[in-house]
C-alpha cells in the first residue's frame, strides 16, 4: 500500500474527540540537525492564523505574499469530493447521519468559496482510490499524507494540515527545554516502529528510549512516572491532554516537530493526475479561506488544544 494517513492512535483520537465534545463547548474562535531543527526550520514554521493572537497556533502554509491568481473558475462549476467514514474529527456521520467533520466542513468552506455545486461522498479508506481512479468522484478529501509514492498515481493541492510530533511531560516535570543536549540521561517513551522513535534514534542519541507497543502504553507510562518524557503524534496527543484519560497529568513540552523526512510533507487534497484546473481552483480557494481567517476558524472548532 502506497498511500496512507498520518500515523496516528485512530481510535484514541475518536473516544477523545467525544470526549471534548462533551466537555466543551467549541468557539469559532548540522549540530544536531541544527538542534533537531530548533523544533522547526524557519521555512516551515506555522503561521499564525490572521485574526488569531496570543499563543493559538493555526498551521498555515499559504505565505501573504505569494498571493496565487485567479484561476478561471468558470471551469470548475461542480466538484464530486470523496472522504472517509470514520475518522474523527476529521471524518465522521453527524447526528443527523450526514457527513461531518473539519475535512468536510473544508470541502464545503470550499465550494461557498468556488461558488460551485459540490457533494460529499463518505466510502471505506481503502476504496477511495479505485473511486478516484473510476471517475465516482473528483477529488479526495479524506487526511491523505503527501508522500513521493502516492504523488506517481496521484496529484495535489499545497498541504492544507500537518501532523507534528510534540513532546509531552508530567506537570510535576522540571523538564523545560527538550532539544536532545538537555535531555542526556533522560527516559523517552515511544511507540515502536514509528517515524517518532526512528527520529529519536538519529537525534537523541543520548536520552535512553522506552518503546512501547501502542500509544496508550506509551502514555500510560507517562502517567505514572516510569518515564520522563514522551514523544508522538501532536494530533493525538492534544486530544489525549485535552480528555479524562489524561486525568490532566501532563502538559506539551517545547515546539512542534515537523521534519519532512520523518513526519512526511503534509496532507493534501488529492486529484486524478493532470487535472491542473481543479486543483489550481483548490488551492485558491484555500488561501482565500485562510487569508479570510474561516480556515482559522474551523481549525479552532475542531482542535481547542493545538497540537501545535
Amino acid at each position: 500500500m502506497i498511500w496512507s494517513r498520518p500515523q496516528r492512535g485512530r481510535w484514541m483520537i475518536r473516544f477523545a474527540f467525544l470526549a471534548c465534545m462533551a466537555l466543551l463547548t467549541f468557539p469559532l474562535l548540522g549540530a544536531e540537525r541544527a538542534a533537531a531543527q530548533a523544533h522547526v526550520d524557519q521555512g516551515e514554521r506555522t503561521r499564525i492564523g490572521p485574526g488569531v493572537s496570543g499563543d493559538v497556533h493555526v498551521p498555515g502554509f499559504w505565505d501573504p505574499r505569494r498571493r496565487p491568481e485567479r484561476p478561471d473558475l468558470s471551469r470548475v462549476t461542480a466538484i464530486r469530493f470523496l472522504t472517509e467514514t470514520d475518522y474523527p474529527p476529521f471524518n465522521y456521520a453527524g447526528p443527523d447521519g450526514n457527513p461531518a467533520g473539519f475535512n468536510v466542513d473544508l470541502a464545503r468552506a470550499i465550494c461557498e468559496e468556488i461558488k460551485a455545486q459540490c457533494t460529499i461522498q463518505q466510502r471505506r479508506f481503502d476504496t477511495l482510490l479505485a473511486a478516484l481512479a473510476a471517475n465516482q468522484g473528483d477529488a479526495l478529501l479524506a487526511s491523505i499524507a503527501i508522500t513521493p509514492e502516492i504523488r506517481t498515481r496521484l496529484d495535489f493541492t499545497d498541504p492544507y494540515y500537518r501532523t507534528p510530533a510534540r513532546f509531552v511531560a508530567r506537570k510535576d516535570s522540571a523538564i523545560q527545554d527538550p532539544r536532545p543536549q538537555a535531555l542526556e540521561g533522560k527516559t523517552i517513551a515511544v511507540v515502536a516502529g514509528t517515524a517518532h522513535e526512528a527520529y529519536l534514534k538519529a537525534l537523541y542519541t543520548e536520552a535512553t528510549l522506552k518503546p512501547y507497543p501502542t500509544p496508550e502504553a506509551a502514555r500510560d507510562a507517562l502517567k505514572k512516572g516510569e518515564v520522563d518524557l514522551l514523544f508522538g503524534d501532536g494530533i493525538a496527543l492534544a486530544f489525549w491532554l485535552n480528555g479524562t484519560d489524561s486525568a490532566n497529568c501532563c502538559v506539551f513540552r517545547g515546539g512542534p516537530y515537523l521534519d519532512s523526512s520523518y513526519f512526511g510533507e503534509g496532507v493534501g487534497i488529492a486529484v486524478r493526475r493532470g487535472n491542473d484546473v481543479l486543483r489550481q481552483a483548490l488551492n485558491w480557494a484555500m488561501f482565500r479561506l485562510w487569508e479570510k481567517g474561516r480556515y482559522t476558524d474551523l481549525w479552532l472548532r475542531y482542535f481547542p488544544v493545538s497540537p501545535f
